[in-house]
Order: structure tokens, then sequence, then C-alpha cells
């Protein structure tokens, strides 16, 4: 929603658009992608249908959440919460339909708002025994509370998620995998510092009239290329077209 659409994480965007993003996500890194499917989209069969497309798009895994739909951002107040059975329709629904068994279901629940820690607590446990294969407890709002977490499930891989100035303290990685925790998001890292840069930025284009004074914090034009694989693009243009020279000589 926020860096696609512009707009509020309401629930906005659809299932085609993220899983569009994925695919192009997946293409572009050579390392697993873990995306994010809100609600599953619907209901049992949207769900399947959402853990089809996720794996023809090349993600690796993803998490699903229990809040009612339009979900919004795990931090934001005015969140609520299906049941736990309704959930467990969801998450067993996406279990089922996943063809690739290395293909990661993450379970999160956003109870800690609406219901409380315990009741996400609880919650986290149920997912836990239907078969979930990790554990995201959203939004915990001290280190006690993640320490219980990770506490609260020994041996199960566990989700944290550090946005900064949010309900969540920042812990350093080391402190995090102490406590049980596998996967640590950093979700809006990324955002915020492009964000933060791009008003700078161009708060100085526009004062200054001119980038002059900008040019040590930017990349390079040759960097960007570099970054996004011109030089290896243009090799391999090179050899295939060596390669096919070379067979065409030899047809005489």
């Amino acid at each position: 929603d926020l860096t696609y659409l512009g707009r509020p994480d309401v629930g906005l965007i659809t299932l085609n658009e993220l899983a569009g993003l994925v695919e192009r996500i997946s293409d572009a890194v050579s390392v697993p992608v873990i995306a994010d499917c809100d609600t599953g989209f619907g209901g049992s069969a949207n769900v399947a249908r959402t853990i089809r497309a996720y794996e023809r798009a090349g993600a690796a895994g993803l998490h699903i959440e229990d809040q009612v739909f339009p979900k919004r951002c795990g931090h934001f107040e005015g969140k609520a919460v299906v049941s736990t059975r309704d959930m467990e329709y969801r998450l067993q629904a996406a279990l089922d339909a996943r063809t690739d068994r290395d293909f990661l279901i993450i379970a999160r629940t956003d109870a800690r708002g609406p219901e409380g820690f315990e009741s996400a607590l609880e919650r986290a446990h149920a997912y836990a025994e239907l078969g979930a294969d990790a554990i995201f407890v959203e939004a915990p709002s001290s280190v006690e509370e993640l320490q219980r977490v990770g506490d609260a499930f020994p041996g199960v891989p566990l989700v944290a998620n550090m946005i900064e100035r949010s309900r969540t303290p920042l812990l350093p990685e080391a402190q995090l995998r102490a406590m049980g925790y596998r996967i640590i998001l950093y979700a809006n890292a990324a955002l915020y510092l492009g964000a933060f840069a791009i008003r700078e930025g161009l708060s100085v284009l526009r004062r200054e009239g001119t980038t002059q004074s900008l040019l040590d914090r930017m990349l390079s034009f040759g960097e960007r290329q570099q970054l996004i694989g011109l030089p290896q693009h243009d090799a391999y243009e090179r050899e295939l077209v060596a390669r096919v020279d070379a067979k065409a000589r030899r047809r005489g």
C-alpha cells in the first residue's frame, strides 16, 4: 500500500498487485523472498489461490494474519481480529494449498492490540499446533513481551518485526536470536531511509536549483549501472553474438 499505491497500509492492495511485486522482486534477487499476503484476500478458496499465486511468483514463503478484512498495519490503532477458529480455517487452507513442501507458511497474530498479550500467545500456540512452519506475534510492546514469546515457543522458528519508532522496542539481531527469533523483519527501514533521503535531496534541489552539492550523497552513473547489472548484460550480449557468429562461420 505504502510504496506501490502511495496510500496507508489499510488493506487496499490486491492479490494480483502483490503477486506481481513478488514476482519482480524474486526475479531481481538471489536470496529467498518471504512475502506478506495480509489476510489471504478472502475465504478459504481465496487463501488457496493466494498460495498458488505466490508459489508461481517465486516466493520462498509468506505470512498470513488473523486480522479482519480490510486489515490495518500491525502497529496502527483500530485493529480487529477474526476468531481463532476462522484463522485456523485460513491457515489450514494455506497449508493444504502449497505444492512445494519447503514453501514456508508463517502464521501471524495481531491480537496483541485488540485482545491483549495473553490472547496473542494463546492464538499463536493454536496456530503452531495446527502446523504453521513459523510463528509471528506482531507488535509486542516491551522487551519482556519479546522474551516471553521466545520462551513460549522453544524450537519453533519465530518472527520479530523491527519497525523504527513503533510499538515494539528495537533490539540488536544477536539479542533477538538469543531469544529464539530466527526471522527478523526490518519492514520499513528501506522505505524510511529512502523517503528521508529523497525529501532532503529534493529540498536542496528546490532551494539551490541544482543537485551539484548532492553529488557525494548519490550513486554515480556508473554505480547505478553496476547495481542493476548492465555490465553483465552487455558481456552476455557480446558473448552471445560471438558464439552465434562462430557457429555461422563453421557452417560455411
